[in-house]
């Protein structure tokens, strides 16, 4: 890779992805592609075998046979034994979009069976995460012989070891400690002990995409038993778009059946047949196709207020309600929470900067009395800012402190984290790769701070704290048409692993500005040749790069940004979304 820009307006490095010209001219041989579309695929590293797949995902192609996974079909047959004797099922679940998607998904295809589930969320603040005794003991009591959890359990030892006359079935994605739990049947493909092939297929798969995988292997067996004679067969592929809204809520990278889940479930989503989803999508203002932006950023944000700061099992209960009043009324609670864990985090990711060492290859801020419901999103915040790992604490009356962390790649913080818990330096926890919780003392703080940063260390080059920007070639102002941004449309969904193509403009200038909610910025840009484009850059203002867009001195810059086509007023017209700047043509240098 070719390095353009060596510091940027926002700290980055600019990047050139390498690419050959003679594979492009292959490719636009062979699959009768554009230029743009070629040398795109050439450039994330795709053959002429895998890009036709790339570019038509379908899940026929990209669905493996669930029981490929350690533990699926046991878990099948037991909930076939289940249904067939018509016993008492529990769902205990996650408060987060993954847990809601995941819990929703089982509650609507057991309905459809008409054998409806148990559904519980744990209160995030009182229960805190996972399956807990008492919880569980209460449903024992009322006759449930049958425990599925979904997004969590992999970790629950002491529950577990109590739910007596249970037969638990996990259906998870969590890094897993060496040991695992008691259970009937834990179904994840992070398991130590599963086939490496397996771990490399659908490790990374968020907890939806296990749980959808079980109902895949649930439904075969149903129908090799001739269940089907006498009941009407679930539609697999209507649940799609609780699967494509958990898997970007929960950052998978959206690669292989990742990819096709979200591909296939926005188009599932576009329908908005799941009254839950429309009613949220209505009060998000969101009338447009969906993309991953709308689940990441207006769907997910509002159901994971209901855990965050209100009502942990509301996202659940919207997503598998098929009553329209119910809907609509849950809808406005998580609009409302919502707009109070915006309070909450503003306030908090405020006194969150005024801890920070910029120089500190390391970010972990503490405060007494935040609110644990925020705490992961100023992680996020910390981490995006600085490119930094970070962990965010908020104790306790007690002394006690919650944490979340979110990381960068190469820092695998969940592992970390389990490792962290066996040397003693906090109290419980764990995660995936790139977002961890755990829960300490104050004493063991900075235990855990200086085996962090040892870790940090001792992985060295590894982890690349300079944050790096990969672009895909230059392009000019008057080559943004809707016909063009059509041809990158076929590289989407884009999101976590596939990300959006990134391209220069050189030596632009801003015609004019204006500020969106005091924190945005739109601008009007040019190109010398009369050809004006509008961008826009999110949460920029008080920024080196937000300040010279702002700067009335009109200075060329040469200029980083995204492409999204504008439908507004009926008319489709290409929109920059601006990343990033550098001030001087000599800056850039152009390798091609």
């Amino acid at each position: 890779m070719n390095e353009i820009c060596t510091h940027s307006l926002s700290q980055k490095r600019w990047v050139l992805r390498p690419y050959e010209e003679a594979h492009v001219l292959k490719f636009m041989q062979k699959l009768n592609i554009s230029p743009t579309l070629a040398r795109l695929l050439v450039m994330r590293g795709h053959t002429l075998e895998s890009a036709p797949l790339y570019l038509e995902p379908t899940l026929r192609q990209h669905l493996p046979d669930p029981l490929m996974l350690k533990d699926m079909d046991k878990a099948a047959s037991r909930l076939i034994q289940a249904i067939t004797t018509r016993e008492k099922i529990l769902v205990w679940g996650d408060y987060d979009v993954d847990g809601a998607t995941s819990s929703a998904l089982l509650c609507r295809f057991f309905k459809a069976l008409n054998m409806p589930l148990a559904l519980y969320i744990p209160d995030r603040i009182k229960e805190g995460y996972g399956p807990n005794i008492q919880g569980i003991q209460k449903f024992i009591d009322q006759g449930y012989t049958v425990m599925i959890t979904v997004d969590c359990g992999t970790t629950s030892f002491e529950a577990l070891e109590a739910a007596k006359g249970l037969d638990v079935i996990i259906l998870d994605h969590h890094a897993p400690e060496a040991k695992l739990p008691p259970a009937y049947a834990i179904v994840n493909p992070n398991r130590l002990d599963e086939q490496k092939e397996v771990t490399q297929i659908l490790g990374h798969l968020a907890a939806v995409g296990i749980s959808f995988l079980c109902v895949v292997a649930l439904n075969r067996a149903l129908r090799d038993a001739g269940f089907y004679k006498d009941h009407i067969e679930p539609d697999l592929m209507g649940l799609l778009d609780l699967v494509a809204l958990g898997t970007v809520c929960d950052v998978m990278p959206l690669t292989g059946l990742n990819r096709t889940f979200v591909s296939q479930g926005l188009k599932v989503m576009a329908k908005r047949k799941n009254v839950g989803l429309k009613a949220l999508a209505d009060k998000g203002g969101l009338d447009e196709t969906p993309t991953p932006y709308h689940l990441g950023f207006v769907l997910g944000p509002r159901i994971n207020a209901g855990g965050r700061v209100g009502e942990s099992f509301l996202g659940a209960r919207l997503l598998s309600t098929e009553n329209p009043e119910e809907a609509h009324e849950i809808a406005q609670k998580l609009d409302q929470y919502n707009q109070e864990r915006r309070s909450l985090e503003a306030e908090a990711l405020e006194q969150a900067f005024l801890q920070v060492d910029p120089e500190s290859p390391l970010l972990i801020v503490d405060h007494d009395g935040w609110h644990e419901g925020v705490i992961g999103i100023v992680a996020g915040r910390l981490k995006e800012k600085f490119h930094k790992p970070s962990a965010v604490i908020a104790w306790n009356e007690k002394g006690i402190g919650k944490a979340s962390a979110r990381s960068i790649s190469g820092f695998d913080f969940g592992r970390l984290i389990h490792k962290a818990h066996h040397l003693g330096y906090v109290l419980g926890g764990g995660g995936h790769a790139m977002a961890a919780g755990f829960s300490l003392t104050k004493d063991q703080l900075p235990l855990l701070t200086y085996f962090l940063n040892s870790e940090l260390t001792r992985l060295g080059d590894e982890v690349d704290l300079k944050p790096m920007v990969q672009c895909d070639g230059y392009l000019d102002l008057r080559s943004l048409t809707p016909q063009f941004l059509g041809e990158i449309e076929n590289l989407s969904p884009f999101g976590m692993g596939n990300p959006t193509p990134k391209f220069v403009f050189s030596e632009v200038m801003v015609d004019s500005y204006q500020l969106i909610k005091d924190q945005h910025i739109r601008c009007r840009f040019s190109q010398g040749d009369g050809v004006v484009i509008e961008g826009i850059g999110f949460r920029l203002k008080d920024t080196p790069l937000g300040n010279i867009l702002m700067d009335r001195s009109r200075r060329p810059l040469n200029l980083l940004a995204s492409l999204k086509l504008d439908t507004w007023g009926g008319k489709a017209k290409v929109t920059l979304m601006i990343e990033d700047a550098t001030l001087t043509f000599s800056e850039l240098k152009k390798t091609g």
